[in-house]
């Protein structure tokens, strides 16, 4: 699933060339996608200006004139500029200048109206201050992989991010998050900060479906140190990655260098 990274990168491709672009038509062809009255939906969108289009969380937010539309890519929904039609093209966003294709093989993205599930949305990681984000995770009586993909704690992080912060930190995902003391917490932030920063500067992890709005994939799976590397070398130890199940995700780590905590 495309994570704030990837979720940022897309946004960032298409601000160039959306805020302005009035909406002529729109058209939906899913029932899972685009849930409700679709043609009603896109009588809404019809004669609407872009104001601006932001990132919140793993939400595309498309400011209009009147109303906002959000975008959720779920596990394998791209939003292309100026692209051909598929089979998996489930919405067309005809504009005065250009075509916005939103497509999606598996259908489990999101086009909706005004949602109301964004302001249930946590704080961004890249914006909670320190204190705030020690005080809120030590707070919480949750294994600390299983709370920072937790929406409503942080918005955005997922669990290629997820693996890769706690790898940085030294922190194993089954640690209890309330547990941490405040220097590892504050480790904690620090290389969830960095490890989102050089995402975002490498335009995401393309492993599988993931591109930007003009289809071009982005680079930092190569950088992963743990995550998708099971049974490899670990690059700090030499240990063997390993591999679990946590919170229903599979979980990288490093045995050694992210010790499993006391019970």
């Amino acid at each position: 699933m495309p994570e704030l990274p990837e979720v940022e990168t897309v946004v960032r491709s298409l601000a160039p060339y959306l805020p302005g672009r009035r909406i002529l038509s729109a058209e939906f062809d899913s029932r899972f996608v685009t849930p409700g009255n679709r043609r009603a939906l896109a009588h809404k969108l019809a004669g609407r200006t872009i104001g601006s289009i932001r990132r919140r969380g793993k939400f595309i937010v498309i400011l209009l004139d009147q109303g906002s539309l959000s975008v959720h890519l779920g596990m394998t929904g791209k939003l292309l500029l100026d692209g051909e039609r598929t089979a998996h093209t489930h919405g067309v966003f005809t504009l005065d200048h250009g075509v916005l294709l939103y497509d999606d093989p598996r259908q489990f993205g999101r086009i909706e109206w005004n949602p109301r599930r964004i302001d249930k949305l946590g704080p961004e990681p890249l914006e909670i201050g320190l204190d705030d984000f020690v005080k809120r995770l030590r707070a919480r009586k949750s294994r600390v992989k299983a709370l920072l993909m937790n929406q409503s704690f942080l918005a955005g992080m997922g669990n290629i991010y997820v693996d890769e912060a706690l790898f940085a930190a030294g922190i194993h995902p089954l640690a209890m998050a309330s547990r941490l003391s405040v220097a590892r917490a504050a480790r904690l932030y620090q290389s969830i900060r960095e490890t989102l920063t050089l995402a975002i500067e490498h335009r995401g992890s393309s492993i599988s479906d993931y591109v930007d709005a003009s289809g071009q994939r982005g680079n930092f799976q190569i950088l992963h140190r743990v995550y998708g590397r099971e049974g490899e070398a670990c690059i700090q130890c030499a240990a063997a990655i390993r591999k679990i199940v946590v919170a229903q995700r599979g979980t990288h780590f490093c045995p050694r260098c992210q010790r499993e905590p006391r019970r």
